[in-house]
């Protein structure tokens, strides 16, 4: 099919997408090119994404049953940087355990790659392909085509509940902490096999902005499929680049989650698990509720995220925490991690003391920080949109998942059987 009109050419001193990464290189990254096929199977049509360790392409598959409903695929080629082949292969790695155990149900909410290759550039470099069922977008997109950029508390019980059926497959099936739950790395499936078709006709017609610099074209991706035409679509926890298997044998505790996830062990250099992710959920609930953050006070006064300001927040809301916890940032914040982490600030870390500012309790178990705790701050006050039962209903809920103590919150099964998620918005 032919174009109707040429690509709009980028000037060649505007940096376009990867070109933006420090350091960029761009022998590093493979040359994809529109109609392409890699692997004698996927035709690349559009890119869809970049970044610093892989750009991501939408393709459709060629050799599938004529009568597949959905023959389009998301391609993850990654850079051939050797400073990140351990991230591409880690990936990889958690992508067998993800894949081990699919006849469980919340598999359906886990977005794991179903096939892999090596794709071989012009110049000889090798670049590793995931390859994924294709999505519409992320949530943190998905959730501005709602009114107010709010999910409405209807659609957001269905939703929580695919995502804690998610969480329970990726914990108790894979033995898997995403560790990096947020509205990024929850995609959202198409409403219908039609948006994807239009889309790329529409592609046809209005080919993707580029830029040629000697042998190498580099594109402006396009990831917008369009108004939605359903909210009735599928969320999937997706990108494990940062997961971790949790083996047994040793207690996880290097730094983990955005940091306005953080869960309070991680901050205080305690041994965290499955629970973090739990934790993460409950913040991102409210996030998705109300579009605004449940930690609202989480900086110095230089503008900058410290862990102090974030920890007496978190006594602001749910008090001091318990003796037992205090104990362990004792124990744990000055233990060397079995690697060194990088700061924010790119400086490389060898303990939780170092890395985070602490410890944040003195000998007395006190905070030592009692002076920047916000006043007058409750949790009930954060929930705006809910009122009588069904208010109550959602903060006991989001209560069992924001608890101090790991071993406190409830698991994502203990979860899925939660009032909330079943109450009658029509009886509040």
């Amino acid at each position: 099919m032919g174009s109707s009109q040429p690509p709009r050419i980028l000037p060649a001193d505007e940096l376009v997408e990867e070109e933006r990464v420090p350091g960029y290189r761009p022998e590093l990254y493979y040359p994809a090119t529109p109609g392409q096929v890699l692997n004698s199977r996927y035709k690349i049509l559009t890119k869809i994404g970049w970044g610093r360790t892989s750009t991501v392409w939408l393709a459709q598959e060629l050799d599938g049953p004529e009568e597949m409903p959905f023959p389009y695929v998301t391609l993850k080629l990654t850079t051939a940087d050797p400073d990140f082949e351990d991230v591409a292969l880690h990936e990889l790695n958690m992508n067998k355990y993800l894949t081990k155990d699919t006849y469980f149900a919340g598999s359906l909410f886990v977005r794991a790659a179903f096939d892999h290759f090596m794709a071989t550039s012009p110049t000889g470099t090798e670049h590793l392909c995931l390859v994924f069922d294709a999505m519409r977008e992320p949530l943190s997109q998905f959730k501005y085509r709602l009114p107010g950029g709010c999910i409405p508390p209807s659609l957001l019980k269905v939703y929580a509940e695919f995502i804690l059926q998610g969480l329970e497959y990726l914990h108790s099936h894979c033995q898997i902490v995403h560790t990096d739950l947020k509205t990024d790395n929850i995609l959202m499936s198409f409403e219908d096999v039609n948006v994807v078709e239009e889309y790329v006709k529409a592609q046809d017609e209005h080919p993707m902005p580029r830029k040629t610099i000697g042998d190498r074209t580099i594109y402006l991706s396009h990831n917008n499929f369009g108004d939605l035409r359903s909210y009735w679509v599928l969320p999937r926890i997706a990108d494990f680049g940062l997961a971790h298997h949790v083996d047994g044998k040793r207690p996880l505790r290097h730094p983990i989650q955005p940091p306005l996830y953080h869960a309070p062990e991680v901050l205080l250099g305690a041994p965290w698990s499955y629970s973090a992710d739990i934790w993460n959920l409950g913040v991102l609930l409210f996030e998705l509720l109300e579009n605004r953050q449940l930690f609202r006070h989480l900086e110095s006064q230089k503008g900058v995220y410290t862990a102090q300001a974030h920890l007496a927040e978190m006594i602001a809301l749910f008090g001091p925490p318990p003796q037992k916890l205090i104990e362990q940032e004792k124990q744990w914040c000055d233990v060397p991690w079995d690697r060194s982490f990088p700061g924010p600030d790119g400086t490389w870390y060898d303990t939780a003391r170092e890395y985070y500012g602490g410890p944040f309790f003195d000998s007395k178990g006190h905070f030592t920080h009692t002076q920047i705790i916000p006043k007058d701050v409750r949790l009930d006050d954060c929930v705006t949109c809910l009122t009588g039962k069904e208010k109550e209903l959602f903060l006991n809920f989001v209560r069992k998942m924001l608890r101090w103590l790991p071993e406190e919150r409830k698991t994502a099964k203990e979860l899925r059987e939660d009032p909330w998620l079943y109450s009658d918005l029509d009886k509040t």
